[in-house]
């Protein structure tokens, strides 16, 4: 996976340079070289399910998303980092278990709940970005607080 997206990346043709073009290519790169072997995939995630598993479960999709923002450039070490593994841990996995029971020629439903999810989470961040710009104004309970404990002098 790690070749193909750096391949890509490589030529500026071959990849639209906008993070949701980005995190959508290494997610269908991810199915499409997961295809050939759908059926043992299908039945890990059968095995990963089970409760005495789900340590397992957790740390391989953390993996799995972490190489992804890898490979993708992110050097985040703040709570950026988490945030951005979270949200592409809950996209990747549903769009895992389509995968899993899609039969549509190319993946074509694949593809699209992709896209959705993708649109979904850009949405999210337009409503907290608004949302963000709106409070900035209002009274920060923290900031009084911390003027409370260290005055400005």
């Amino acid at each position: 996976m790690l070749d193909e997206l750096e391949r890509r990346a490589a030529d500026p043709d071959g990849m639209d340079q906008r993070i949701r073009a980005r995190i959508t290519a290494a997610i269908r790169i991810r199915f499409e070289q997961a295809a050939p072997h759908r059926e043992a995939v299908r039945r890990a995630l059968g095995v990963l399910a089970l409760p005495q598993n789900a340590a397992l479960s957790a740390k391989s999709l953390w993996r799995t998303v972490d190489v992804i923002w890898h490979a993708l450039g992110d050097r985040s070490t703040d709570y950026n980092h988490y945030t951005k593994r979270a949200t592409l841990a809950a996209v990747y996995s549903s769009c895992l278990l389509v995968w899993i029971a899609d039969d549509s020629e190319d993946c074509a439903e694949t593809w699209a709940f992709l896209d959705r999810r993708i649109e979904n989470v850009m949405q999210f961040e337009k409503l907290k970005a608004q949302w963000r710009k709106s409070t900035d104004n209002l009274p920060s309970l923290t900031r009084f607080l911390g003027r409370l404990r260290y005055p400005v002098r």
